[in-house]
């Protein structure tokens, strides 16, 4: 005969020293994400413990990271349907975390996302370009250097969302990648940066993609650099925290830092 087991006894029984509750998070902060992100490590990394992140993907598709990739990720139908998906874990707040997706189809696609996901019941939300722009408003930053992984008629793109919201870019540089974002290593981001900002006329540096790696980065190129750099991951994940009502944690940060909104000189 089979020994039988014991009853799980009531921690209070034992004098185990337990919480009341186990510490998922008291604050859920969804994310939608593209099909092909890879780095939810590192959106971890500038969220507190009282947080949660709650992810989803957008569905899979054969196309590399292209205009017509983009369009198809950032669909304001697709991100609604994802966004209900989430809305039974009760998230303060829905981010849709991915760059090109939310400036592809300019201000007014990006404004169309946001709506999208209102409506499937989210109590608000962001998008990573629109994060952006919230970033660059609390710093005061008008002129934007940019780095980007992507090809020349995604920057295109990148530049002509910026320009309608009121931001000069004064240069862009980029690596004209079709897949495999992830993977680039944070040497050739920096190199990417350094480029970028070489005329000297930039107030800040913003890498684009979501998909691409960079929390490690900032600080140090902060300080080579003298100028806030702001990445997508950590506009997004910023914005997104803070409309929940609380701050983004990372070290060294300009952008986490500045606690006062900078009017722009």
């Amino acid at each position: 005969m089979l020994p039988s087991h014991p009853a799980v006894p009531d921690p209070g029984d034992v004098g185990l020293d337990l919480p009341d509750e186990a510490p998922v998070g008291s604050v859920g902060i969804g994310v939608v994400a593209p099909y092909d992100f890879a780095l939810d490590r590192e959106l971890w990394r500038w969220v507190p413990e009282q947080a949660a992140l709650l992810l989803t993907r957008t569905p899979f598709s054969s196309l590399p990271v292209s205009v017509e990739q983009a369009t198809t990720v950032g669909d304001p139908d697709t991100v609604a349907a994802c966004t209900s998906s989430l809305i039974a874990t009760r998230p303060e707040v829905v981010a849709y975390a991915c760059t090109s997706g939310s400036f592809v189809g300019g201000v007014a696609g990006e404004q169309a996302l946001v709506a999208s996901m209102l409506a499937s019941g989210t109590p608000a939300a962001v998008t990573s370009s629109g994060a952006l722009l919230m970033a660059l408003r609390h710093l005061g930053i008008r002129r934007l250097a940019v780095a980007t992984p992507y090809d020349q008629r995604i920057t295109d793109r990148l530049r002509a969302f910026l320009s309608a919201s009121g931001i000069t870019v004064t240069a862009s540089t980029l690596l004209q990648l079709r897949g495999l974002i992830w993977r680039v290593p944070y040497g050739t981001t920096v190199e990417l940066v350094r480029e970028a900002v070489a005329r000297d006329d930039c107030e800040a540096v913003f890498i684009s993609c979501t998909n691409l790696p960079t929390y490690d980065l900032i600080a140090p190129l902060e300080r080579e650099l003298g100028i806030p750099v702001l990445t997508a991951n950590q506009v997004t994940l910023w914005a997104a925290l803070r409309l929940a009502g609380i701050a983004a944690i990372g070290e060294q940060q300009r952008l986490l830092a500045v606690t006062h909104h900078r009017p722009a000189a």
